[in-house]
C-alpha cells in the first residue's frame, strides 16, 4: 500500500471493501442479531393481529427498523456494561469488546445514538405510544436489568425479562396508536418464557456464571429448585398462552397450537427434574424447545388472524 501511495495510485478497493465488511459484521455482532430477529418476529405479529391482516407496508418497514435499532442498541449497552465478565464466560468471551474488535467506548456510543434514532424513528413514524413502548424497552433493559438486577439478585431473568416482552406492545401501538388487552396478553406470555428458557441455558452453563459472580438462580439456590421454579412458569405460561383466545383476535387454530406447544413446554420442563449434573441433556432440549415453542407460538398466531 505505501508504494502504491508514493505511486499516487489508489489502494486496492477490494482490501477496503473487506474491512468495511469486518466492520459492518463486528457492529452487528454487537447488536446480537439473533435476539433482536426473535423479538421482531414478536412485534411483527402483534402488528398483523391489531390489524386484523397485513398492515400499511411503510408501517411495518419504520416499525421493524425502530423496533431493530432499540433492541440492538440495548444489546450494545450490554456489552459496554458487561465488558469486565465478559471475558470470564466461555459464553461470551468472543463478543467484540472482549474480544478486543471493538472498543468499549464505540460500542456505548453506537448503544446511546441506535436508541435515540430509534425513538426519533418511531416517534415520526408512528406515534408517541409505540415510540413511549419501545423507550421504555430500552431503558428497563440497559438500566433495571443490566445496571441494576443481572448482578444483584437472582431473580434478575424475572424481572429484568419483561424487557424482552415490550414489542409486542410496539407493534400493537403502531398500528392503532394505543394499547389494548390482547398486547398485553403477549407481554405477559413472553414474561413467563423467559425466565425457564434462560433457566434452562443457566443450569449447564452455570460454570460461566459462578467464574463471573453473577447470581444466577441454579448458582444461588441449586439445580433443583431452579427446575421446579421453571416446571411453575411453564404451567403460567400456559394458562396466559389460552387466555389470548378471549380476546377474539384468534381463531380456534390458535388455541389447539398454545395447548400442544405449552404441554410440550411443561413436559420438557418436569423432564429436567430426573436429571442430575454433570447430565443435562434435557435442560439442553428444554432450551431449544423454547424457542422453537416461541417462533411456532407466534405463527400460529399470525395464522390463526381473525379478519
Amino acid at each position: 500500500m505505501k508504494q502504491q501511495l508514493e505511486a499516487g495510485q489508489p489502494s486496492a478497493p477490494s482490501g477496503s471493501r473487506s474491512g468495511l465488511g469486518t466492520l459492518v459484521g463486528t457492529y452487528l455482532e454487537l447488536t446480537k442479531p439473533r435476539i433482536v430477529l426473535l423479538l421482531l418476529v414478536t412485534g411483527l405479529c402483534a402488528m398483523l393481529l391489531a390489524a386484523h391482516g397485513w398492515p400499511n407496508s411503510w408501517i411495518v418497514l419504520w416499525t421493524m427498523l425502530g423496533l431493530g435499532l432499540s433492541a440492538g442498541g440495548a444489546n450494545a449497552v450490554n456489552m459496554w456494561y458487561d465488558r469486565d465478565i465478559d471475558p470470564l464466560m466461555e459464553r461470551t468471551k468472543g463478543r467484540p469488546v472482549p474480544s478486543g474488535r471493538l472498543p468499549a467506548a464505540r460500542a456505548l456510543a453506537f448503544g446511546v445514538l441506535a436508541g435515540v434514532a430509534s425513538t426519533v424513528l418511531l416517534l415520526a413514524a408512528d406515534g408517541w405510544v409505540a415510540a413511549l413502548a419501545s423507550l421504555l424497552g430500552y431503558l428497563y433493559y440497559v438500566f433495571i436489568y443490566t445496571m441494576w438486577l443481572k448482578r444483584r439478585t437472582p431473580q434478575n431473568i424475572v424481572i429484568g425479562g419483561a424487557a424482552g416482552a415490550f414489542p409486542p406492545l410496539v407493534g400493537w401501538a403502531a398500528v392503532t396508536g394505543h394499547i389494548a388487552l390482547a398486547p398485553v396478553l403477549l407481554f405477559l406470555i413472553i414474561f413467563l418464557w423467559t425466565p425457564p428458557h434462560f433457566w434452562a441455558l443457566a443450569l449447564y452453563r452455570q460454570d460461566d456464571y459462578r467464574r463471573a459472580s453473577i447470581p444466577m438462580l441454579p448458582v444461588v439456590a441449586g439445580d433443583r429448585t431452579t427446575k421446579w421454579q421453571s416446571l411453575m412458569y411453564a404451567l403460567a405460561l400456559l394458562i396466559s398462552s389460552l387466555l389470548l383466545y378471549t380476546t377474539g383476535t384468534v381463531s380456534a387454530l390458535y388455541l389447539w397450537a398454545a395447548a400442544v406447544l405449552g404441554g410440550g413446554f411443561i413436559v420438557v420442563c418436569a423432564l429436567q427434574l430426573f436429571e442430575h449434573p454433570p447430565d443435562f441433556r434435557w435442560a439442553r432440549i428444554t432450551f431449544r424447545y423454547s424457542l422453537l415453542y416461541l417462533v411456532v407460538l407466534f405463527t400460529a398466531m399470525v395464522l390463526s388472524v381473525r379478519a
